[in-house]
């Protein structure tokens, strides 16, 4: 009944969107409350669920976005994004550019949060949309399904580097294996799945679109790249500081301090305000009003995402998932399958990978622990596999791609849901492979 229920509201939220064009923050309040009364949740508590869910999803991320795509703006408005796919064209040619946005992807994803990474490459990925007038679905989503395997699949990510400890893995082993299965994923959900998509209509967010430049216009090639990767840099210098010195000093927190997300985009935005602002010619002013106008573009993506987390929220505080979970322990499955089932049936209900992730790990760590047959390091990539199956409305992820691609939901689902889908098929598949040899 409860599985039932599930399915209803997210019915009804399509069509509240879709068919009766209901503003999507809106249509989420309604459904998140109508599926806490029908999920047994006390009247009294519902209005804290939608409160708790709203403020914890943008407690995570709105610094991160709203900087993001103040900077994302500066890049496009400067000719920074400009200058990056010019040399990125001449490098590797239009013909092979999105598979260069893939490896792109892949290496920025590796020490990046999912949402940090998308917010800091979509910038790159429209550049190259509007320069070279290619189809954004065909050329984003390939980097974005780089940016998803890693966030799903490899430490440090937050989901895998707690799986590796739920069930006594080894760090270095679970990265290798993540490697050998990333490769596989990205390219068959990648450039070979969005090959299909080349005639997907998309107008991509105009935040990001800029007037082309003259060449004598440009800031120089080091800047471009120096001022649009310093997150990016940041995060990766200081994610492998940490992990090498465990060290409790003053000088570890401090290197703690500045590699947290947050803080690496303020110093972003306070770099690229001078290297791509002022240092351009632009007055502190007229900086400020690009940074206006780029609030005002992501102001909506913000609530959408927003609107999904209470949606989400609602659900957790259901207890919904203990309900899946009781059903799902009576199938006799081999256990790195049960794993990526339990794990895909949350994800969809719930929409939260590393809910999803953290769920069954719970229910499967007795069996790991106890089971010297059970490979622990493919248990974290068959549930961080299944954590990525098809992503939908219940899902942040889903709502940036539409806002940020400017898409109707069923195109959103026929791009996004199916490529997550199809990293999460080929990751149990290639788990099940290598449990034959190792």
């Amino acid at each position: 009944m409860a599985l039932l229920t599930i399915l209803f509201c997210i019915i009804l939220l399509v069509l509240l969107v879709s068919w009766a064009k209901v503003n999507p923050f809106l249509a989420f309040i309604i459904v998140s409350v109508i599926a806490g009364l029908l999920l047994g949740i006390p009247v009294d508590k519902i209005t804290a669920s939608v409160q708790t869910g709203l403020g914890k999803t943008l407690g995570d991320i709105t610094i991160i976005i709203i900087l993001g795509a103040m900077v994302g703006k500066l890049v496009a408005i400067s000719g920074a994004a400009q200058k990056i796919a010019n040399m990125l064209v001449n490098l590797f040619g239009v013909k092979y550019i999105q598979w260069a946005l893939v490896v792109v992807g892949f290496i920025v994803g590796i020490p990046l949060f999912y949402n940090t990474g998308f917010v800091l490459m979509v910038p790159l990925i429209f550049s190259v949309v509007y320069k070279y007038k290619l189809p954004a679905v065909y050329i984003g989503l390939p980097m974005l399904a780089a940016l998803s395997v890693t966030h799903g699949f490899l430490p440090p990510h937050p989901s895998p580097t707690a799986l590796v400890g739920m069930f006594h893995a080894n760090m270095g082993t679970t990265l290798m294996y993540g490697l050998m299965l990333a490769v596989p994923a990205i390219v068959l959900a990648g450039p070979v799945f969005a090959r299909t998509l080349k005639n997907m209509p998309s107008t991509p967010l105009e935040t990001f679109r800029a007037e082309e430049l003259p060449e004598d216009k440009l800031p120089g090639g080091f800047n471009s790249f120096f001022t649009a990767l310093l997150p990016v840099i940041l995060l990766m210098a200081s994610a492998i500081y940490l992990n090498n010195d465990h060290a409790t000093g003053a000088f570890h927190k401090f290197i703690a301090f500045i590699g947290d997300a947050p803080v690496v985009m303020l110093i972003s935005i306070i770099t690229a305000t001078f290297t791509l602002g002022t240092m351009q010619g632009r007055s502190m002013k007229d900086v400020g009003v690009l940074y206006v106008d780029a609030i005002k573009d992501i102001a909506p993506i913000l609530l959408i995402i927003g609107g999904s987390g209470i949606f989400k929220e609602v659900l957790v505080d259901s207890g919904v998932n203990n309900v899946i979970t009781q059903s799902m322990q009576n199938l006799h499955l081999q256990p790195l399958l049960l794993g990526w089932l339990l794990a895909a049936i949350i994800r969809i209900s719930l929409g939260s990978a590393t809910v999803a992730g953290l769920t069954a790990a719970g229910i499967m760590s007795t069996m790991v622990l106890h089971d010297p047959s059970i490979n622990p390091n493919l248990m974290v990539l068959s549930i961080g596999a299944g954590s990525l199956a098809f992503s939908h409305v219940n899902d942040g992820g889903f709502w940036m791609f539409k806002e940020y691609f400017n898409l109707s939901i069923k195109d959103t689902i026929k791009s996004w849901s199916v490529m997550e889908s199809i990293v999460s098929v080929v990751g149990i598949i290639g788990v099940l492979i290598l449990n034959q040899f190792v």
